[in-house]
């Protein structure tokens, strides 16, 4: 990486937390459940920079959301842990997702944005079920599929409507202008 592309993986670490503490303040559905924008910043960073840079994104976009529900919240020590990995994963994968499609570099890349970002969620889905199912359970002796299953819509609505933003993003002429300064093709 270099001291541009460091900018922004630092700049979308900041703009995902910034998007968790708005999108948390004004959205709490249940006690630990809130809505969270924050894959967001991930989101850009990886569909924009790759798997590396989604992958750096997605850790500095989950420490506000694992402070929150982890030691703040029910998670303890394993929220810290569980939610800037989960997060890191969809970026991880919406990078590798973006490389091997050529996104941003075909026309009509906006099109394939909003399932190529529903899909790259599918591993933090699959995180999520484990962390509730199995890795709270074990080493806090809280949570179960339960509370997964109040979690999982929400978040497939998050995703959607984030999946329609990077859409545009990816559409818009001046957005993929000021991006291309931190990655040249």
């Amino acid at each position: 990486m270099n001291t541009k592309q460091i900018a922004l993986v630092l700049m979308m670490g900041a703009l995902g937390n910034i998007l968790f503490a708005i999108s948390s303040y004004l959205g709490y559905i249940a006690p630990s459940v809130a809505f969270d924008f924050s894959l967001l910043a991930a989101f850009i960073a990886a569909f924009f920079g790759g798997p590396t840079l989604g992958f750096t994104a997605g850790l500095l976009v989950g420490v506000l959301p694992g402070i929150m529900f982890g030691p703040l919240g029910n998670g303890g020590w394993l929220g810290l842990v569980g939610l800037p990995v989960g997060k890191a994963l969809s970026g991880l994968t919406a990078g590798l997702i973006a490389k091997g499609l050529n996104l941003g570099q075909k026309p009509h890349s906006s099109l394939i944005a909003v399932p190529a970002t529903l899909l790259a969620y599918v591993p933090e889905a699959i995180f999520t079920y484990a962390y509730f199912a199995f890795l709270l359970p074990i080493f806090l002796g809280q949570g179960g599929e339960l509370i997964f299953f109040l979690i999982l819509p929400k978040a497939l609505f998050e995703v959607s409507i984030i999946s329609i933003i990077i859409a545009a993003l990816m559409g818009n002429k001046g957005f993929n202008d000021f991006i291309r300064t931190y990655f040249p093709r």
